[in-house]
């Protein structure tokens, strides 16, 4: 998927994609994705993925719905919240770097 947002590009075929969460399986009207990218320059964005009920859905008429598609730019604390929450402790600090180590 390729987005301008602020003028700037978003392509997800050309963002290195670094992990990503979802739920069920396309078929489902519940089902959704993430998928987090970082662009060549640093930046990072989710693509977003859903079906007609989830979170992603998009009103397409009087109580119709359709799933939906997104881009969301992602500041870096945003991507380092999002990483924390849905990648591995190895995939995290390929990207971030090593945590904290509590004793």
């Amino acid at each position: 998927m390729k987005k301008i947002i602020g003028g700037k590009r978003y392509n997800t075929d050309t963002a290195k994609i670094l992990g990503s969460a979802g739920y069920s399986h396309p078929g489902d009207f519940n089902h959704w994705y993430e998928e987090l990218y970082q662009k060549k320059t640093g930046e990072f964005f989710l693509h977003c993925v859903g079906g007609a009920m989830s979170k992603y859905a998009r009103r397409i008429g009087p109580d119709e719905w359709t799933g939906g598609e997104e881009i969301r730019p992602l500041s870096l604390e945003e991507a380092r919240e999002w990483a924390e929450k849905n990648l591995d402790a190895e995939e995290f600090e390929e990207v971030f770097g090593e945590g904290e180590v509590e004793e």
